[in-house]
């Protein structure tokens, strides 16, 4: 439900407010929540793993739950974004595109576990048979697999869907699974040192991305939109969370996490334009204005927030739901 929910509501509230606050046509509307609509992984998938290796709202799996809604939304967030342009252009919705959206998700994840399987075996036979792989080399490995797994999701794309960072993540669960606490550890703090650097060279890419002469033609009008979609988002957020054991403190976290935009908007936000669409002029200005706003706005809420929103748990993870 986190995978699509809080990204519909945010769609919605473009689809019927976007007309009436920017002046723009039902679909262009759409396009615009589209591009809008996904939450940025780069921002939020590194501050959950740090919020699993020191035990925040890990009981409840709250660090999980963020991390796999925020990897498929954006599978779901980009078919929609395809069908929407199509539409704008004077086509037709593609019932494929939405096929392959449960059928990415399910060969990521098992793609993914699969890698994640060979590699722990691989290290373990090394181990029996006395060849000590380094935990720098394993580093390197792991992340060779993953560019590996990345590249897999080009070559397969004309023939089935798979997403690439749901297969990267699930990866990393299985090897964490089938390692040692200790083993998981030193690796965890080895990627994290390498995140430092990491993390500077992405949001240089992202800023290099963003054409800045395009907020200033935005508006007001654009920053009332984006908040108006952000509290739509919200509200998706929370309807996930029912009949969960998360108290308000907790869904407000999740809420806060679901917030930045960033990565996706950079990828796709000048497609229309360079499509000749109307409306691509002005779902650039908002994407990059979104971007300016809601990415520090929503990493510094969480980093900000979860000491004080969730729990530190000292004896492992448990389910969701009761």
């Amino acid at each position: 439900m986190m995978s699509c929910i809080p990204a519909s509501f945010e769609i919605l509230a473009f689809f019927l407010f976007a007309p009436h606050i920017l002046g723009i046509t039902k679909i262009d509307a759409a396009v615009m929540g589209a591009v809008l609509g996904a939450v940025s992984p780069a921002v939020v998938v590194p501050r959950m793993v740090q919020l699993m290796d020191m035990k925040y709202g890990t009981s409840k799996s709250i660090p999980q739950l963020i991390l796999a809604g925020a990897s498929c939304d954006d599978i779901f967030v980009i078919v929609l974004f395809s069908t929407f342009t199509s539409m704008a252009q004077g086509g037709n919705a593609n019932l494929k595109d939405f096929v392959n959206i449960p059928i990415s998700i399910l060969l990521g994840i098992v793609l993914g576990a699969a890698a994640g399987f060979i590699l722990s075996l691989f290290f373990e036979t090394a181990y029996a048979h006395e060849h000590c792989v380094r935990n720098s080399m394993k580093v390197i490995i792991v992340l060779g697999t993953s560019f590996m797994l990345t590249a897999i999701e080009t070559w397969l794309k004309d023939i089935i869907s798979v997403s690439d960072l749901l297969a990267v993540v699930s990866m990393a669960c299985v090897l964490k699974m089938k390692s040692t606490a200790f083993v998981s550890k030193r690796l965890s703090e080895k990627f994290g040192k390498l995140w430092l650097a990491a993390e500077v060279i992405l949001f240089v890419l992202v800023g290099a991305a963003v054409d800045i002469r395009y907020t200033m033609e935005a508006g007001l009008a654009a920053v009332v939109m984006i908040f108006t979609a952000l509290l739509f988002r919200a509200a998706g957020v929370y309807i996930c969370l029912l009949g969960t054991r998360l108290n308000l403190k907790e869904r407000l976290f999740c809420m806060i996490a679901y917030m930045p935009k960033a990565t996706v908007q950079a990828a796709i936000g000048s497609v229309p334009l360079s499509l000749g669409l109307p409306c691509g002029k002005i779902i650039l200005s908002v994407a990059v204005l979104a971007i300016l706003i809601t990415a520090p706005l929503g990493a510094i809420g969480m980093d900000q927030s979860y000491k004080k929103l969730l729990c530190r748990d000292k004896d492992g993870d448990s389910h969701l739901r009761p």
